[in-house]
């Protein structure tokens, strides 16, 4: 491919995002051109259907030491949902899961570190804040649990801040059209996000 007709993975990320929205692939050229640089709408069908696979950005195994995690109220339009986050830390800005939910529970709470596990991440001790959410989860699961030193408790609130603020300035920008929203768009968002964040990360390496 000719060097000046590459686009950024930035774009290709607002791209699927406006897609994923709800705009027809047309009104998406649309606003990507308007707003970034000038692609057409087989550009953007090409972006969903061969550069972007999302299901491949965590086939790589990891050095993980523990899952570092928090949660935390994120407005999304007029409505207060639960982000979880969670992190690999010590030297590492790579984000390992992230999950939306309009409860706060010990099952969401087994949920998502569940799903940790499962995503070929594997079983490692758990660092969370004080709260009783974790603790009853991580015996369930058979896993380690500890409180968060200070150093973890730093890495995650600064993730969480930072995750937490690009998603809430975003859907200020470009909010759902659908009725009866489902947070579809905040599930594809924060899949976009963190597979662009992990990316760049790889490519500074």
């Amino acid at each position: 491919m000719n060097t000046r007709n590459r686009t950024s993975s930035e774009y290709i990320g607002y791209g699927l995002y406006f897609y994923f929205s709800g705009l027809s692939l047309r009104k998406t050229s649309e606003r990507i051109s308007s707003c970034f640089i000038k692609r057409n709408h087989v550009s953007i069908w090409n972006w969903i259907q061969q550069k972007y696979k999302p299901k491949k950005i965590f086939e790589r195994k990891k050095k993980i030491e523990e899952f570092i995690i928090d949660e935390t109220l994120i407005k999304i339009g007029s409505e207060l949902i639960w982000l979880w986050v969670a992190t690999i830390g010590f030297g590492s800005k790579e984000i390992l899961g992230i999950s939306i939910s309009k409860e706060r529970n010990m099952l969401r709470a087994e949920k998502f570190v569940s799903s940790l596990v499962k995503k070929i991440h594997g079983q490692h001790p758990v660092s969370t804040d004080r709260g009783t959410l974790y603790p009853q989860a991580c015996r369930f699961l058979r896993l380690p649990h500890h409180i968060h030193s200070s150093y973890e408790k730093s890495i995650i609130e600064r993730t969480i801040q930072y995750i937490k603020d690009r998603t809430e300035c975003f859907d200020d920008y470009f909010p759902c059209r659908k009725k009866s929203c489902k947070l579809l768009h905040v599930w594809n968002w924060l899949n976009l996000f963190m597979g662009y964040h992990n990316k760049q990360l790889q490519i500074v390496k």
